[in-house]
């Protein structure tokens, strides 16, 4: 199977663009959404397996189910194993991660002042002095209430899309537009959910959403760029111009754009996934993962969506004029 290009471009009598040929991304539908479904399986059968053995489709944080997080800075470097003997010695579970610059981060239950200061003192005698960077505590109560909030935000923010799309275009535009959005936060959530059955046990917290709803509205973006070009090139669309041609046209012409910004974006989220330490390490990964997938559902799910849903339309109400 092949994908045809040529970079010769004419321009009708009105002015639209029209590739003599060009990226045939609408003759392999079945590829693209071969493509995400394969990205996606793998997710939502670990949200599953998540849900089934820890009783949430994530591994949530700290922020979502309470606790304490204590930072410390040592002068010499401490091994998590060390740390881990410390807390087995308190009675204390918990997860324990590295940071740069001898830091350690200890996600634990919540801890009341006397159990923290026996903690401290504890640690103090078997690893030697060090720095208390950090000391919060999340009450139960107000985990759940993030929860809450966390499912509102993404909630409004899809229905504003939805709202926006339709308002600006059509609404086949916008459930094609919040289609593919869900499909790149599902592959997001799928990684991440992965990532906490594996030995990470990696668990998500605020930063997590955040980056969720920026991945949504960078997906968007990305689309109404397209669909922009799209609703443009109806309007000088020739007699006999197929939907899928016009659909073909549009993406094409906004394909090099997409992905140069896509690739700045891409550039600039690297360096902190590689650099930027502990603390914003699953932030900047989520973020990336979100940008390269809102990117591939933009040129090759939002489109041809459309493209099937005016196809599976057109058929329709040819049927009942038959």
């Amino acid at each position: 199977m092949s994908v045809e290009k040529n970079n010769n471009e004419t321009k009708d009598n009105k002015g639209m663009a029209t590739p003599d040929s060009h990226w045939n991304i609408m003759g392999h539908i079945p590829l693209w959404f071969g493509i995400s479904l394969l990205l996606m399986l793998p997710g939502i059968v670990a949200m599953i397996i998540s849900t089934v053995q820890i009783g949430t489709p994530l591994r949530m944080g700290l922020d979502f189910t309470g606790g304490s997080l204590v930072q410390l800075r040592f002068p010499k470097p401490v091994t998590l194993e060390q740390m881990k003997e410390v807390m087995h010695s308190q009675k204390l579970e918990g997860q324990v991660q590295t940071s740069q610059g001898n830091v350690l981060m200890i996600r634990t239950k919540p801890l009341d002042p006397k159990t923290t200061d026996k903690f401290m003192s504890a640690t103090q005698a078997k690893l030697g002095n060090f720095t208390k960077e950090r000391l919060e505590t999340v009450g139960p109560t107000v985990g759940a209430e993030l929860v809450r909030n966390a499912l509102y935000a993404v909630l409004i923010a899809f229905i504003g899309i939805i709202g926006y799309v339709a308002f600006r275009y059509q609404f086949d535009f916008a459930l094609c537009a919040i289609a593919a959005t869900a499909h790149d936060l599902i592959i997001m959530l799928g990684i991440f959910a992965i990532l906490g059955l594996s030995p990470l046990h990696v668990e998500i917290d605020s930063l997590f959403i955040t980056a969720l709803l920026t991945v949504a509205g960078f997906s968007t973006h990305d689309t109404i760029v397209i669909f922009d070009r799209f609703r443009e090139n109806l309007r000088y669309a020739k007699k006999g111009d197929t939907f899928s041609q016009i659909a073909n046209i549009s993406v094409n012409q906004t394909f090099h754009r997409s992905i140069n910004t896509s690739v700045t974006v891409i550039l600039s989220l690297l360096p902190l996934v590689l650099f930027g330490g502990g603390s914003i390490f699953y932030f900047t990964l989520a973020m990336l993962i979100g940008v390269i997938s809102g990117t591939y559902s933009s040129i090759f799910n939002a489109s041809p969506l459309l493209v099937v849903w005016r196809d599976w339309g057109k058929k329709k109400q040819e049927t009942a004029k038959a």
